[in-house]
């Protein structure tokens, strides 16, 4: 069975499976009795499970998630990444808590811009690398590369090649792709391609009305079908209720294979969204819903998303802790502020976290993210 049909059977298990059960923090962590084994790597988990480990005393989780974090990983270890918006605004999609939405840039006042040069793009990762990260990631306001000219992709994919070749992981997330489109972004030596849930599937038409929750499912299938690593995750804070969490958890642990990276972002409400007078999600509620993850997901790389410029060193800690080893650095998260280098640079010290080398292999990843496929495509063409 191809992993486009499994997206689209988990998509309808899930929508069928909805349950108004609510559970009593603490008292739900004895509700379902299970034989899980710490650190074992699963993809059955059921939502009752899910619902369970999310209600959770918070401590006990954390401490469950901080042994099954060092059972895959090194706690030390925290890569840096940088994301780019290689194309600003002027996007067709209406996802209610984004500034990129052209339906709302009358009350965000974020103009449309045009897609950064080849040049440019490599510049910003040069400083990028300088800086210590090791992956570049690139975004654009796209509902995907068939919305616009093939020149426009042609000249993502020569940004893919360039990038790889400084010696960067590689990162893109372009909106929905077509099997053929991710193949070529395969072939120009993309490392993983970003497309996040953002929610539940219950919870998702409160989100957006552009498109369906199968939609993205599918553009993961045809990325992983490509073989290139999936990165997946979600946004805390869009109205959703802690079950949409747990549910979104679930889908993302039930994947036929779990995704190398999940990103847990925070909601950063932006003036003129309609999501703009949402209140964004504790520190702890992002402690525990990182937690969670790596609980769900132990050989994923779980990454601290946006949002965090909200967070207090102390919250921050507390989320490396329960699994969390990765972050965004930079000036901007597209267009949502992002915590300074010297900030970060503190941090790292305060808590003895060193950067992750680009190209180390990821457990939960393909080829693509372990830099060897990139190495015998760069043999063969020196032969």
């Amino acid at each position: 069975m191809s992993l486009r049909v499994a997206a689209k059977r988990l998509a309808s298990r899930l929508a069928m499976t909805t349950t108004t059960t609510t559970t009593t923090r603490g008292a739900a962590s004895t509700a379902v009795p299970t034989t899980r084994e710490l650190g074992k790597v699963y993809n059955d988990w059921t939502k009752d499970e899910v619902r369970a480990l999310y209600a959770r005393p918070l401590l006990e989780l954390v401490y469950d998630a901080a042994k099954t974090h060092r059972m895959h990983h090194d706690p030390r270890q925290v890569q840096q990444c940088t994301l780019l918006s290689i194309k600003t605004g002027g996007c067709p999609e209406t996802c209610n808590y984004c500034a990129q939405s052209s339906s709302w840039k009358g009350e965000t006042k974020l103009k449309a811009e045009k897609l950064m040069g080849v040049e440019e793009v490599i510049e910003a990762a040069k400083r990028a690398k300088e800086s210590g990260s090791t992956r570049f990631c690139m975004g654009t306001a796209w509902r995907g590369p068939s919305q616009v000219g093939a020149g426009q992709f042609e000249r993502v994919l020569e940004m893919t090649s360039q990038v790889r070749d400084m010696g960067m992981e590689v990162c893109a997330t372009l909106g929905m792709l077509t099997p053929e489109q991710a193949l070529k972004l395969k072939e120009a030596g993309l490392t993983a391609y970003n497309h996040n849930l953002d929610t539940s599937p219950e919870y998702y038409d409160k989100v957006t009305s552009s498109r369906k929750y199968e939609d993205r499912l599918n553009t993961i299938a045809a990325v992983r079908e490509a073989g290139i690593s999936v990165c997946c995750g979600g946004i805390l804070g869009l109205g959703e209720e802690e079950a949409d969490r747990a549910s979104l958890m679930t889908v993302l642990a039930t994947l036929p294979e779990h995704p190398e990276s999940v990103p847990i972002n925070a909601l950063v409400p932006v003036e003129g969204t309609p999501f703009k007078d949402l209140k964004p999600p504790s520190g702890l509620e992002m402690v525990r819903a990182i937690a969670v993850a790596r609980i769900l997901m132990p050989a994923t790389v779980v990454r601290l998303s946006a949002g965090r410029i909200n967070m207090s060193p102390e919250t921050q800690a507390l989320c490396f802790l329960a699994g969390a080893n990765s972050v965004f650095t930079g000036d901007k998260l597209l267009t949502t502020p992002n915590n300074e280098k010297d900030s970060d640079s503190f941090l790292f010290e305060e808590l003895g976290l060193e950067g992750r080398p680009a190209f180390v292999p990821y457990a939960a990843g393909a080829a693509s993210s372990d830099g060897s496929e990139w190495e015998h495509h760069q043999k063969q063409q020196v032969q």
